[in-house]
């Protein structure tokens, strides 16, 4: 085993930093910029807030509904008469607009709104039972969903016509959401089919004495883009399910004129007219009427032609996405459930847990470790650059109740940390200088000055309340009981960002450190405030360097080697929290990071039995789906809630955010009770969920490329702020205090 004592340096000391912790999630690293990272995440994120518009405008913004026209009709002043009491199909509207009519004894069966996986099959086989060709003018959706279908309608010999891409009213949108609606369709039947149609019938459209002028200027951009419009002469009202007999008589001509007759195969149960076909076709066909296509029945030449490479590709690749977005839309509401699920469901456990260790530790019924723990302890404070707080960490330890021996490890400062603890001259402190080494090598330097086998870990920025060390102790009383996590707390809590650390610190680390204990799998012993087994850190090497979490890759170790780690709420101690938004996210993205470092170099426990299998199956577990999968999921849950405002029910999103809040809220209320907390910031936890929920799922993004790429991270230092206070009365000797450990 390495000597802890052998604190040379391999690393420049000119960068007066602390040793960097290398990444083992991958054997071989390499050097990924963050630029990169965030480039990649910037492209995912813009790429499905791209799937879900077009998802959101193609399924929600119009939608399929009944043809009837509503409300009354417009002015007709620029309609044509020519067109008004024409015939049914329109060409050349954009210049000199002419019409035709079908030809006399001739039957232009058309279906609206499809294709429908259910209906359009059974038209198409009576079609095909009866040798009659039809035309069917499709919405773009439908083709995107049905692209086998398009292929059989167009196999079979019948025609197909455009219906737009969503079904809208056309005279209500602007000119370029009308040309997208065209184009997007023609694509789709090009990907679908390989064919190009000419032929468009406007969704809520009739026959021609119902159009208007906002219809008319439909029609005009129509031919400007190619098309033909085909309306109708008969209109079954299938839509409206009058009953097969009203379907029959609607769609039956009365003399020998040509017909187009309009019914759908899409857009709800279409049973009527799959009867009314099988009785109209045959009692036709026997007065001797022809059934054949629009295009036939006007004498157009080839209104339908094979698409271009260019428009077939185009078509496929828009069909695809589309498809892919479906799908998308489809496993990201399962996710949003499940993360739902998993969520309320932790909520239930954690609250649970923390009322049940409550009633443990504190109740009528709580079971004491064993006899009070008088013996003396060691405390190590490994210390760099820290001389903003150093004093009132210090003085606050020599006030403590407990006898104690305090060892400030001086890191290689370079700010005269060392020389500012020296010069109070306070009982019981020793100060050991060593070169910049990083925090483990510090850490094991006291462990091997230390000359008590109970030891407490502090940074250089907590202050201990007068029992903390007392307190912290107790627990081991149990002979079981290898580390023991303190409580610590933020002391600078003003303004919004040290209130939303203040509310994650008292019901974030603190309820899930409650559940963690009674589970008996504790990740984690901080290093602000944690006690350990001094015999027991030396058993399993010592404070490791090889992760960025030097705190968790021991708690784990030593949950790994049968110790029990528990967590005592009445050891206090005030910790400086960062003051800006850069140096939270420098914080915790070294805590994010080592976290990841320390559960794979620990991943082995999740098949090992007893206290390591404990600590996988649970601990690890727990952290996996909690710390590391729901926040990558996070952004997209932000993103699909924002889908959900603009393109489904805003109340019902709205309604369920709001639920999620008060359970968040309901839980702050009790994890501040059981601390003995006010709960007053609580307040600003709504306006957490803008900006310190977005800020920490992005740490974990951040941490997750980083790993997987295998890049290094240096040790990310906190800036200190100066806020912390030592206790009243530590300014003067140290008579009438607890007995110290001679140095």
């Amino acid at each position: 085993m390495t000597d802890p004592t052998d604190l040379s340096d391999p690393a420049d000391p000119a960068e007066r930093r602390h040793r960097t912790a290398g990444p083992r999630l991958r054997g071989r690293t390499r050097r990924v910029t963050a630029r990169t990272h965030w480039l990649l995440l910037c492209v995912l994120v813009v790429t499905l807030s791209a799937a879900l518009l077009l998802q959101g405008y193609t399924h929600h913004m119009f939608g399929i509904t009944s043809d009837d026209v509503t409300g009354p009709r417009g002015r007709a002043d620029t309609v044509p008469g020519q067109v008004a009491h024409g015939g049914p199909v329109i060409a050349n509207a954009a210049g000199s607009p002419h019409t035709a009519r079908p030809k006399v004894g001739t039957i232009a069966l058309t279906f609206d709104d499809g294709p429908d996986p259910v209906w359009t099959p059974r038209i198409l086989d009576v079609l095909r039972h009866n040798h009659v060709h039809a035309t069917f003018f499709v919405v773009g959706t439908q083709v995107v969903a049905h692209p086998e279908l398009v292929r059989r309608i167009v196999a079979e010999g019948h025609q197909i016509g455009i219906h737009t891409f969503t079904h809208p009213d056309l005279s209500r949108l602007a000119p370029w959401q009308r040309s997208l609606e065209l184009r997007e369709t023609q694509l789709a039947v090009a990907g679908a089919a390989g064919v190009t149609t000419a032929l468009l019938r406007p969704p809520y459209s009739s026959e021609n004495d119902a159009l208007d002028d906002a219809d008319w200027s439909v029609l005009k951009q129509a031919d400007t883009d190619g098309y033909v419009t085909v309306l109708s002469t008969l209109d079954a009202e299938d839509w409206q399910r009058p009953g097969t007999d009203r379907v029959l008589a609607n769609a039956t001509p009365h003399g020998r004129a040509g017909q187009i007759v309009l019914m759908h195969d899409a857009g709800g149960d279409r049973t009527q007219t799959v009867a009314a076909l099988n009785t109209l076709i045959p009692r036709l066909k026997a007065q001797g009427f022809r059934f054949t296509t629009v295009g036939a029945a006007v004498g157009m030449a080839g209104p339908v032609q094979p698409a271009g490479p260019a428009d077939h590709l185009q078509g496929i690749a828009l069909i695809k996405m589309l498809q892919l977005g479906d799908w998308t839309i489809g496993l990201l509401g399962v996710l949003m459930y499940a993360a739902g699920a998993i969520s309320v469901l932790r909520a239930a456990v954690v609250l649970v847990a923390a009322r049940r260790h409550r009633r443990l530790r504190t109740g009528r019924r709580a079971r004491p470790w064993g006899p009070p723990v008088t013996e003396p302890v060691s405390v190590i404070v490994p210390a760099y650059n820290e001389s903003a707080g150093i004093e009132a960490a210090v003085r606050s330890l020599v006030a403590s109740d407990h006898p104690v021996e305090i060892i400030v490890v001086d890191d290689g400062s370079t700010d005269g940390t060392a020389d500012l603890v020296e010069s109070l001259g306070l009982p019981g402190v020793r100060v050991i200088r060593q070169r910049n080494a990083g925090k483990p090598a510090a850490l094991n330097t006291g462990l091997a000055a230390a000359t008590c086998d109970l030891v407490v870990m502090v940074d250089g920025d907590t202050v201990f309340e007068p029992d903390a060390v007392r307190t912290i102790v107790q627990p081991f009383a149990d002979p079981r009981v290898g580390a023991v996590s303190g409580n610590a707390k933020v002391v600078n809590r003003g303004g919004l960002l040290g209130r939303w650390q203040h509310i994650e610190y008292v019901v974030g680390f603190n309820l899930d450190r409650r559940l963690f204990d009674l589970a008996e799998c504790m990740p984690t012993v901080p290093g602000a405030v944690g006690a350990f087994r001094r015999r027991a850190v030396l058993a399993v090497g010592w404070v490791s360097d090889v992760t960025l979490a030097e705190d968790t890759d021991l708690t784990m170790a030593l949950c790994r080697a049968g110790w029990r780690v528990v967590y005592e709420e009445g050891a206090v101690a005030w910790t400086e929290a960062p003051a800006s938004l850069g140096a939270l996210w420098r914080q915790r993205y070294r805590w994010c990071y080592g976290t990841l470092q320390a559960m794979w170099k620990h991943r082995g426990a999740l098949v090992q039995d007893g206290a390591a299998g404990r600590l996988g199956r649970r601990g690890l577990a727990y952290l996996l789906l909690f710390q590391v999968l729901l926040p990558l999921l996070a952004p997209v849950v932000d993103v699909f809630a924002l889908y959900g405002l603009v393109f489904l029910d805003p109340l019902r999103i709205t309604a369920l955010w709001l639920a999620f809040l008060l359970l968040q809220l309901l839980m702050g209320l009790y994890a501040f009770r059981l601390d003995g907390e006010r709960p007053g910031p609580l307040w600003s936890l709504p306006l957490q969920q803008f900006v310190y929920r977005q800020l920490m799922y992005l740490v974990v993004i951040q941490s997750v490329f980083t790993a997987v790429s295998g890049s290094r991270l240096r040790w990310q230092r906190m800036e200190r702020y100066g806020s912390l206070r030592a206790p009243a009365g530590t300014e003067t000797s140290g008579e009438d205090r607890p007995p110290r450990v001679p140095a």
